[in-house]
């Protein structure tokens, strides 16, 4: 496969006919039991906020070190916050980029004895003072792409012979979609440097928007890296590992990874991960025969570690292993204590 052949799918057939919206989910559920990721037009989000979010997250960069150290996640028991150029790892392996983190704004759960550990996500964001529109920006981001994000999850239940509100109850509840804005500094010269290490997504699904003309993000399609370059007003679209988990593997989490950009250049990137509440058992669908049959079963993580059937320790897990630093400060008893494998 090469990048032109990564399927391009129109979210406004959904509007249409009953045989348009009916190809729809034909097209999305073939493009996410092949490659597991696809190009989504059509998505009604307004390319005016895309280009304010891209331009507030530009302005966040461009501050002094001391600003965004103020909004540093080893100040957040949640993994909030900026995090420092290689301040992040992927299999183990020093990830460069800087970014910030953000999610939903709730009050800090009190860990009192009998809780699951993953409550310890809930909390506050750090939002820098400087760029005060950001967070205005979130908010609006995180309302359209999860209105996106539940479209989506309502045709695949359809496709695979579900209800239309299969996936409702997950994400009725405290929701937990999170977002990352990131930098990647130029660091190859010319041979290419780990931007983000090869990883699946440990949530449902992921909707990015990369900065035009921006490349470097790279798909496992059969054992080889493919190029997923931006298309303008497009998001890149894949699925992770709790919609693999969800149809036994008939819908696929695919590995992926992004290459540094050459020194002197950088690149700009927005990922939205659309989640249930951390407390979700996501719901095992029963396939149709048809599609039973071409299920895979659930697969391990690049780690070799099975796939969590309750979101939040999955999302718990992805977030021990990649901010060691936070974890060391904060949630030092998860890696002493008998439940340390995390």
């Amino acid at each position: 496969m090469n990048e032109s052949a990564l399927p391009v799918i129109d979210l406004s057939l959904l509007d249409g006919s009953p045989e348009s919206a009916a190809k729809f989910r034909d097209d999305l559920l073939c493009a996410t039991h092949d490659v597991g990721f696809f190009y989504l037009v059509g998505h009604g989000v307004d390319e005016k906020l895309m280009d304010d979010l891209l331009a507030a997250s530009r302005e966040f960069f461009d501050l002094p070190e001391d600003q965004k150290f103020a909004v540093e996640n080893v100040n957040s028991p949640q993994f909030r916050g900026y995090t420092r150029v290689g301040g992040e790892l992927t299999e183990g392996k020093t990830d460069w980029r800087e970014q910030i983190d953000v999610g939903p704004e709730r009050p800090v759960v009190d860990n009192a004895a009998g809780l699951a550990d993953y409550w310890r996500l809930e909390g506050p964001n750090l939002w820098p003072d400087a760029v005060p529109q950001l967070r205005g920006l979130v908010n609006e981001w995180n309302d359209k792409l999860s209105a996106v994000s539940l479209r989506l999850l309502r045709a695949w239940a359809q496709a695979l012979g579900a209800p239309e509100d299969a996936f409702d109850n997950a994400f009725a509840d405290k929701p937990f979609p999170v977002m990352k804005i990131v930098r990647y500094p130029g660091e190859s010269n010319p041979e290419p440097k780990q931007g983000v290490g090869a990883h699946r997504d440990g949530g449902v699904l992921t909707l990015l928007m990369v900065e035009p003309g921006k490349g470097g993000l790279q798909v496992d399609y059969n054992g080889e890296w493919v190029d997923v370059p931006p298309k303008p007003g497009a998001f890149v679209v894949n699925i992770g590992e709790m919609l693999e988990l969800t149809t036994q593997g008939y819908l696929k989490a695919t590995l992926h990874r992004v290459i540094s950009p050459l020194i002197g250049d950088d690149r700009i990137s927005i990922p939205f991960f659309f989640n249930p509440a951390l407390d979700t058992v996501m719901p095992q669908l029963q396939l149709p025969p048809e599609l039973a049959a071409q299920a895979r079963g659930v697969s391990l993580d690049p780690n070799n570690s099975p796939i969590l059937e309750t979101y939040g320790d999955n999302a718990l897990r992805y977030r021990m292993r990649a901010h060691p630093n936070v974890a060391q400060i904060h949630h030092d008893d998860l890696i002493q204590g008998p439940r340390g494998a995390i």
